[in-house]
């Protein structure tokens, strides 16, 4: 987990804006998705070409998170990434071409690919049978032609996502931002959430609460959740 707060200039620079700084005080369970993103082997695994060693010090946390969202009925959705690859090119030759170096892309593709290992949820992860699983294949689960991610939510009649996971400042800010656009409202979980670095993390919620949702810990989206009235 990462040992970083944000900072006090934010805060202020939030509450002069708005007045207040969490945007929630309630959220409806059964409105609510727990969305964990790309806690798979792929970037969980020690030497994994796209390995974020944090993301192992969250697992504990989000399990607790997602086994007591889902007894006050939380949807917990399972996101987790995979590129294709064919001799005719591939689903995202922008990305493998220009952002990965040739001596490390090979070892990516395979990593990524849909049948790897890679794409396994990462072992100690707690998924239950009633919980939804995804694939995407950009960093937004919710950018047109990534994933059903958004035909499950609406079908679900979800309005609040919750976001954890791996990484804090790429696919799960890149999913929040999107979903936020769409008109969910969005809670960046900080103490479920992993980058490569403290710095990367703190930025990532510094720029989310000030634009684009909440940040809140688990135990602060747990009680909003429990505010609820009625349930």
């Amino acid at each position: 987990m990462h040992n970083t707060e944000i900072r006090q200039e934010i805060v202020d620079r939030v509450l002069t804006r708005r007045r207040r700084y969490h945007l929630f005080d309630q959220l409806d369970p059964k409105r609510t998705a727990l969305v964990v993103i790309d806690m798979q082997s792929a970037f969980v695994e020690p030497g994994s070409p796209a390995e974020v060693p944090a993301a192992r010090g969250i697992v504990a946390d989000i399990n607790r998170l997602a086994a007591e969202a889902r007894k006050i009925g939380v949807t917990v959705v399972w996101v987790t990434h995979a590129n294709i690859h064919t001799r005719s090119g591939s689903d995202w030759a922008m990305f493998f071409e220009n952002f990965v170096a040739a001596d490390v892309r090979q070892r990516t593709i395979e990593s990524l690919a849909p049948t790897a290992p890679g794409q396994k949820v990462w072992r100690d992860m707690r998924v239950e049978a009633g919980d939804v699983q995804v694939v995407k294949n950009r960093y937004s689960a919710l950018i047109p032609g990534s994933s059903n991610l958004e035909r499950i939510l609406r079908g679900l009649r979800i309005e609040n996502v919750l976001v954890t996971g791996t990484k804090t400042n790429v696919c799960c800010e890149a999913t929040g931002r999107d979903a936020m656009m769409m008109d969910f409202r969005v809670v960046m979980i900080s103490d479920c959430l992993a980058a490569l670095s403290d710095d990367e993390h703190r930025a990532s919620l510094e720029t989310f609460i000030q634009q684009f949702g909440d940040v809140m810990t688990a135990d602060e989206a747990l009680a909003v959740l429990n505010a609820v009235p009625n349930r």
